[in-house]
């Protein structure tokens, strides 16, 4: 039983081929997926993707990257945040609003910084408003994150989406209540952070996640991502943490229905 926490099954890439990716990973194993919206366009797919299949959630949101097309509540329009909230209430196989969070990896002047912290701060209120987690896209903005999750407590907390950070900030994160998501990166030769995290972290932090078509892992780098891949991660992490395949799926699976408050049925 395996749970990809974070997958992209409307990227047009996966989406013009999605029953023979979608089923490919189903015979492996994987029969629980959330599919992450990044704008309100990729929100809407995942709801229709998730209404359509069982085994698929979604998350709905903006991710910091698309600040442009966010609206803010302050600047007298249709607010994106409203947008997001009528979406949310259209099906309840939205269960986490995601991906939001901070990346200064391509812009990072400081009026846009200032824009990328109200996006996220907006979308905690809303997913307190409605009882969800998040779901944390964070990107060479690691403290800044963390402050901002201090400051604002999000009730059901979430998933650090791709953690990227150092061991001991994944430990700060785990104090807030937060699970850490490993994919791909996982795997790399050069992934000294992530390895030294999944070593350091409680068990019950951990889930597993494939950002497809993203990040796919070794021996795929460099190739799209595939929903399978998901399966080399989890063999990769089981081996570090001297468990077996299926000890490793079952805690990480346990721990993904746990932290998106979802009973398996």
């Amino acid at each position: 039983m395996i749970f990809d926490t974070h997958i992209h099954f409307n990227d047009e890439r996966i989406y013009q081929d999605f029953d023979k990716y979608f089923s490919e990973a189903i015979k492996l194993g994987v029969n629980r997926f959330l599919c992450i919206g990044y704008d309100l366009e990729s929100s809407k797919l995942a709801i229709n993707l998730a209404e359509k299949h069982k085994e698929i959630y979604a998350a709905i949101g903006v991710i910091p990257t698309e600040h442009k097309q966010y609206v803010l509540k302050e600047e007298g329009k249709t607010s994106t945040i409203d947008e997001i909230r009528s979406l949310a209430k259209t099906s309840k196989k939205v269960i986490s609003i995601g991906e939001i969070g901070l990346d200064y990896y391509w812009e990072n002047a400081p009026e846009i910084k200032e824009k990328q912290k109200i996006m996220f701060k907006e979308q905690i209120e809303l997913a307190n408003e409605l009882n969800l987690p998040i779901s944390i896209h964070c990107r060479n903005a690691i403290q800044d994150c963390y402050n901002v999750l201090k400051e604002n407590k999000v009730k059901k907390t979430g998933i650090m989406h791709c953690y990227s950070g150092s061991k001991e900030m994944a430990k700060e994160f785990e104090k807030l209540g937060y699970k850490i998501a490993f994919g791909g990166v996982l795997t790399f030769k050069n992934s000294k952070d992530s390895k030294e995290t999944l070593l350091n972290i409680k068990k019950e932090s951990i889930v597993f996640e494939t950002d497809a078509p993203y990040l796919a892992p070794t021996p795929y780098r460099g190739k799209m991502n595939e929903p399978k891949y998901i399966c080399e991660t989890i063999k990769y992490a089981a081996e570090m943490l001297n468990l077996t395949y299926e000890e490793m799926q079952n805690i990480s699976f346990k721990n993904s229905l746990e932290i998106l408050n979802i009973k398996y049925e």
